[in-house]
């Protein structure tokens, strides 16, 4: 985290943090993008790990029924066969399995995650490569499929299209939505599946980054919490609103908005407005 974050960027990170994490067009290159804008530099990954936190705590909130039903079922079918084929205790065990490969490769890929891959020229690329990827699942995904589809096959590739979001500008809800409705899903159970699947990754990565910016003497906790808080609310409002989008409307909006935002990013940074790192 860069420690010289102030209370006005605390506020405006929180603010973009809760406005695009659930939306499929990237929190981690909007924070950057904004950041750079500004002149205040990366606020760094660890930032934006733990204001995460905030924005999967409107997601605990919001699904809390979801959660808790899912966790009782799960947990008693460890001892009671019978109720190993219901659908909240698959779903315990597709939520795990889904988990893996982000926590795979983000372990294995750490250091190029908070280093190289927090380049302009990528994110820029990214943003227009999954808008359009997007689009296309949008269009063409049958949207025949309801979360009690849910086998352990797509429970696995759902996992490996949120890995992809580890690249900033990919979008975690949008690399796993996409990959949803490219498996047939409808936006409704992609986008809610897509929630739900990254409640222990963004939880387990703002933990361990907080872990590590509390050895720095320097680290600002009182602005780092304020963007949290603010990203919270923010955050739970998108969630409900976007639950409502999909049920009657499409993803073009963002898929536009994607390739917009990336080309003028690209723009920005062929004239040398907009330094690359």
């Amino acid at each position: 985290m860069d420690t010289g974050v102030s209370w006005f960027e605390a506020v405006v990170l929180g603010v973009v943090q809760g406005l695009t994490e659930f939306l499929p067009i990237s929190s981690s290159a909007h924070i950057l993008i904004v950041s750079r804008l500004f002149g205040w530099g990366d606020p760094g990954a660890a930032f934006t790990a733990v204001s995460q936190i905030g924005t999967e705590a409107a997601v605990l909130i919001y699904f809390r029924k979801d959660i808790g039903r899912i966790l009782s079922t799960w947990t008693r079918s460890l001892r009671r066969p019978e109720l190993r084929g219901e659908l909240d205790a698959r779903m315990g065990w597709y939520i795990i399995i889904g988990t893996l490969p982000i926590a795979i490769i983000g372990l294995t890929f750490a250091n190029w995650i908070e280093t190289a891959a927090r380049n302009l020229w990528l994110v820029a690329t990214v943003l227009i490569v999954f808008g359009i990827v997007l689009g296309i699942a949008d269009r063409w995904g049958p949207k025949r499929k309801e979360i009690d589809s849910l086998g352990v096959r797509d429970g696995l590739l759902f996992g490996l299209g949120q890995a992809l979001a580890l690249i900033p500008g990919v979008s975690r809800s949008g690399a796993t939505i996409s990959t949803g409705l490219a498996l047939g899903y409808s936006r409704y159970a992609a986008t809610r599946y897509a929630f739900l699947l990254a409640i222990p990754a963004v939880l387990a990565s703002g933990l361990y980054e907080a872990t590590k910016i509390g050895d720095d003497p320097n680290v600002q906790w009182g602005q780092t919490l304020v963007a949290t808080a603010i990203a919270l609310v923010i955050g739970y409002l998108v969630i409900a609103w976007l639950i409502r989008w999909v049920t009657t409307r499409s993803y073009l909006p963002f898929v536009i908005y994607r390739v917009v935002l990336g080309s003028a990013l690209l723009v920005l940074l062929a004239t040398g407005v907009l330094a690359a790192t």
